[in-house]
């Protein structure tokens, strides 16, 4: 079993940064993907960003630029820096886990961020 705890949330400017930390507890491989979803009021969640091993990453195209996703397997902890927010990036963000093998999925309790002025 992996269980996640999501942290850095909050509220910020439009053009501001934030900082999500989310540290897995459990077992974990270099193998597994660690990657970001949000959920905003009233939409479908979707995906956010996603890394393997460390290196491998992928971003919606609406993050592309603005978002760095990055990993350390030796405190099981995934990251995600966010910067030049907008009010569109207002969401509920939840820290996901995905194994391959036996196939598993894990997620957080979800971490609010909130861009307003």
């Amino acid at each position: 079993q992996v269980q996640l705890v999501e942290s850095g949330g909050g509220l910020v400017q439009p053009g501001g940064s934030l900082r999500l930390s989310c540290a897995a507890s459990g077992t974990m491989f270099s193998s597994d993907a660690m990657g970001w979803y949000r959920q905003a009021p009233g939409k479908e969640r979707e995906l956010v960003a996603t890394i393997i091993s460390g290196s491998v990453t992928n971003y919606a195209d609406s993050v592309k630029g603005r978002f760095t996703i990055s990993r350390d397997n030796a405190k099981s902890t995934v990251y995600m820096q966010m910067n030049s927010l907008r009010p569109e990036d207002t969401a509920v963000y939840y820290c996901h886990v995905h194994r391959i093998w036996p196939p598993s999925d894990y997620w957080g309790q979800g971490t609010q961020v909130t861009v307003s002025s």
